[in-house]
């Protein structure tokens, strides 16, 4: 994972020269990267036979140890076309990795683990998506206030390993999948006069029917991505900040996807919330 996120941050570097040889006004190019900590605020996790019979309601922060606090990423590359559409493409890592002795037994999907049970979990969530807002306020006195939608590609996998020598059968969980989410977003900024940005940025969508939940039968989910973000205009295009952000997401129903690989549960139920809290600094480079 580190060496595919210095291959990212200097993949958007050389592209930026590029960009920024662009002399078009109606088109400003920039390139964003952002570094900090993240909070898992709650987190819990299930998969069954299905909602009658819904195995162990795993609580990962409080079960899984998630109560630390984790390394978070984020990158992103876009611009601003004719003043008033902005298109950018995020990428966001999320890859948690803990050990811990389960103090109790624990069901989930086809897998049994024993109370005392040494196990490693994985929760790896990164994310990629495609953002494009319309500035309402044509960027009138430095106020800028968007509206648009975005297409985000979930790519989930989580895993319960047991890493437990005295247990007889070594016993494992997989759980994987990828699909496509739609969203609502607003982008909104302020820039002083003395160099002062004031940025604010939502993405959400809550949805129960098929095809805007980003699968093709009926299963309940949401996403909410929402910052607040302060920052600080210096010479060449370059741009400094501090930004928190709260992110989170739930999905609850029974899937009806084929299960033909052997890297996903046969078991249909499924129910994943999480909310966590992120602070973080970075630099954004405008053409």
């Amino acid at each position: 994972m580190k060496k595919f996120t210095i291959v990212v941050l200097l993949s958007l570097l050389a592209f930026a020269p590029s960009l920024w040889a662009v002399s078009n006004p109606d088109f400003v190019p920039f390139v964003e990267t952002e570094q900090g900590l993240i909070s898992i605020l709650s987190h819990t996790y299930q998969n069954g036979v299905s909602a009658l019979d819904p195995g162990t309601d795993f609580d990962f922060r409080n079960q899984g140890g998630q109560e630390i606090l984790f390394p978070f990423a984020r990158y992103t590359v876009g611009a601003t076309i004719a003043q008033n559409h902005r298109v950018w493409f995020t990428y966001q890592p999320l890859d948690i990795v803990t050990n811990v002795e389960f103090r109790g037994a624990v069901e989930v999907g086809e897998a049994s683990f024993a109370d005392g049970e040494a196990v490693e979990l994985r929760y790896s969530f990164p994310f990629y998506r495609v953002s494009y807002t319309y500035d309402l306020l044509n960027n009138r006195d430095n106020a800028i206030l968007g509206v648009g939608v975005v297409l985000q590609i979930r790519n989930a996998s989580i895993v319960f390993k047991s890493i437990d020598n005295t247990t007889v059968n070594s016993d494992l969980y997989i759980s994987q999948n990828v699909g496509l989410v739609p969203a609502l977003a607003i982008y909104s900024q302020y820039r002083f006069p003395f160099g002062l940005v004031l940025t604010a940025d939502i993405a959400g969508t809550y949805a129960s029917s098929e095809l805007f939940n980003g699968a093709d039968f009926e299963f309940e989910g949401s996403i909410l991505d929402a910052s607040l973000r302060m920052g600080y205009e210096l010479p060449n295009g370059l741009e400094l900040f501090g930004n928190l952000r709260f992110f989170g997401g739930t999905a609850k129903g029974t899937s009806q996807y084929p299960t033909d690989s052997w890297a996903e549960s046969e078991y249909k139920y499924t129910k994943n919330n999480i909310a966590s809290l992120t602070a973080s600094v970075g630099a954004t480079w405008y053409r």
